[in-house]
């Protein structure tokens, strides 16, 4: 018998899986560029999730967690072992706190350069663009 927790880990990945697709799609095919800053930003942050869910270290041992953080100063070799088993990994957490601010970054830019596209050509869609330039 399956449980709980598999379960519910099965379905958020699946989610996250349909999630990237579904915005991937947005990216590559849809005509507007303010649909594909959109689909841009729901692929980053399905990403973002992806790499926090893997960092999260309950699917390895699913009894208890704790923030990576030794309180004995003179830990011995049972306290790290101990700690490894129980500890999430920060890695990822800090990667992903980066990867928010340079999406954010990216997607202020490519904000900006949709609006100078639309006053300049008075569209924001991608084929009517090309024709025009073209």
């Amino acid at each position: 018998m399956i449980d709980v927790f598999t379960f519910l880990f099965t379905i958020c990945m699946l989610s996250i899986v349909v999630n990237l697709g579904i915005s991937l799609y947005g990216v590559l095919y849809k005509p507007s560029l303010i649909k594909k800053i959109i689909s841009l930003t729901i692929f980053s942050d399905s990403a973002n999730i992806t790499a926090i869910i893997i960092g999260y270290v309950r699917w390895r041992n699913p009894g208890e967690i704790a923030p990576p953080v030794l309180l004995n100063p003179n830990p011995t070799l049972e306290d790290i072992e101990e700690f490894a088993k129980v500890a999430v990994d920060p890695l990822p957490q800090a990667l992903v706190l980066t990867a928010i601010v340079i999406g954010l970054a990216v997607t202020l830019f490519l904000v900006f350069l949709t609006l100078q596209i639309y006053r300049f050509y008075g569209t924001t869609d991608v084929r009517r663009i090309a024709k025009l330039k073209g």
